[in-house]
């Protein structure tokens, strides 16, 4: 414990943000990190707790009290050190997790937490500063291959442990670039993509091989889902060419919102309107023609992809941005009233702050059109009674939407490449395999594992990491009948 009395002297300090209006013209981050000064006083109003809640509540199990007394301590190369034995790209975590180690933090009973992810977001990017993240290749080759698809978090965690256990690592990525949601369907106000190509360039160093561009599977997906694939490949030729393979892409099929006027122009998926704005950033040519620009701009869905829809609507010069959300308001608390799991209550992003209305138990009942393009919305309010919503009578309100963006979640992964595989589902669409035991990480399929979303559905990018290395450590035990990885 670094300083006894740090939790009495020091309050929670919180990283600069650019100003509102400043960061809307622009798509570049703007959270600054914490000084070497103001993570150090963070770190000392750690407890290092007998027993540490803020690990239970970190979905990889992150040492946190051991680095927060670190960086007190100024020891910033064994704080990387400690959270990377945990944490294969904590970049990502410390800018877009949504901390539940804070909400464990047991200084949150009644009083503001530990800033952990932003002492987290001060140790990786310094550590890059300072040239201490540096490629690690395995010291020998076992000479067996591993097909890994998908190249989002949970992929690329998995990729990088079995590269280090000496396996030969090949990653399969539908669309043009690697990186899966963290590329195109995270803003680059929020994630940078400089961030993910460093960590990416590191992974090649190790031994990854990346194929953009190919798609697995014989049947291409529906819309709603982002495909560059230039290439397929039918699930046999993996099975063929493979001595073991890991289906870790996302769940990336849209919940839908089948309503009359449904099939006017100007209503998309968040992920049709999400990816583009991220490739312009990248600098690519031909992007379809798809803005917010001088529109009123409707999201349907109040979580996080929601939310990344309403930033680049403001960004692009929306007339309007109004977000909808079909469940009740959540609470405005202060404490954590069910320490230490995880809160219901009203949360507001950078993005909300940038502007937009907000509106609560309202059900969408039609899209109306004029001259086959989407004008307004019909809508009702809801009451909600023992968890079941019910109408309003005489609530009904229109809104006008020129451009009305579904952002309602993800309802499973790509259901025809389980269905390629064979792979047995189970009653949500996700693969079905254990997390423990013999056969960890394994599907129905002889030598074919899943992790991240795939197995286990829509979820954060920490859990994603946290499968993606405990399917590394089961499949490198299933290819060489054990394994010095870390779970």
């Amino acid at each position: 414990m670094g300083k006894v009395t740090g939790f009495l002297e020091f309050e929670r300090v919180h990283e600069a943000y650019e100003p509102r209006e400043a960061r809307k013209r622009h798509y570049r981050e703007f959270v600054a990190r914490l000084t070497d000064e103001q993570a150090a006083i963070q770190g000392a109003r750690c407890m290092d707790c007998g027993i540490p809640f803020c690990m239970n509540g970190c979905p990889v199990n992150n040492i946190i009290p051991d680095w927060n007394d670190l960086v007190y301590r100024g020891d910033w190369k064994t704080a990387i050190e400690t959270l990377h034995s945990t944490n294969n790209f904590p970049e990502f975590t410390g800018r877009v997790c949504p901390a539940p180690c804070e909400e464990a933090c047991v200084l949150r009973i009644n009083a503001d937490p530990v800033g952990i992810k932003s002492i987290e977001h001060a140790i990786i990017d310094k550590a890059w500063d300072e040239g201490w993240v540096r490629p690690q290749p395995a010291s020998h080759r076992t000479g067996k291959r591993v097909a890994i698809v998908g190249s989002g978090p949970a992929g690329l965690a998995c990729a990088q442990q079995l590269a280090r256990a000496g396996h030969e690592v090949t990653v399969f990525e539908k669309n043009d670039r690697i990186g899966g949601l963290l590329r195109y369907g995270i803003p680059d106000f929020k994630l940078e993509k400089s961030v993910i190509d460093r960590r990416l360039e590191q992974l090649a160093a190790e031994g990854v091989r990346f194929r953009t561009g190919v798609f697995i599977g014989r049947a291409r997906p529906g819309r709603g889902i982002l495909n560059d694939a230039t290439q397929m490949l039918p699930a046999a030729k993996l099975l063929a060419e493979f001595d073991a393979v890991v289906l870790a892409g996302g769940a990336e099929v849209p919940r839908d919102l089948p309503i009359p006027g449904r099939e006017l122009d100007g209503i998309h998926f968040a992920m049709e309107f999400l990816p583009l704005q991220n490739k312009r950033v990248a600098g690519d040519v031909g992007v379809p023609d798809l803005w917010a620009s001088g529109k009123h701009v409707v999201v349907i869905g109040g979580g996080d992809t929601g939310s990344d829809c309403v930033g680049p609507a403001n960004r692009h010069g929306a007339a309007s941005v109004t977000q909808l959300e079909l469940l009740p308001m959540p609470p405005e608390v202060d404490e954590n009233p069910v320490w230490p799991y995880w809160p219901t209550r009203l949360r507001t992003s950078s993005s909300h702050e940038e502007g937009v209305t907000r509106d609560w138990s309202v059900a969408t009942k039609a899209f109306v059109g004029e001259g086959g393009r989407v004008k307004a919305l019909r809508a009702v309010r809801l009451a909600w009674r023992d968890g079941k919503p019910e109408e309003i009578p005489g609530s009904e309100f229109s809104l006008p939407a020129d451009l009305v963006l579904l952002a309602m979640g993800f309802v499973s992964p790509l259901q025809s490449l389980l269905a390629e595989f064979g792979v047995e589902r189970d009653e949500r669409g996700n693969a079905r395999a254990p997390t423990e035991g013999a056969n960890a990480y394994a599907t129905s399929v002889p030598k074919v594992f899943a992790a991240g979303d795939m197995r286990r559905g829509q979820s954060l990018v920490v859990w994603a990491i946290r499968e993606g290395r405990q399917c590394a450590r089961a499949v490198d035990e299933f290819l060489t009948g054990s394994s010095e990885l870390p779970r």
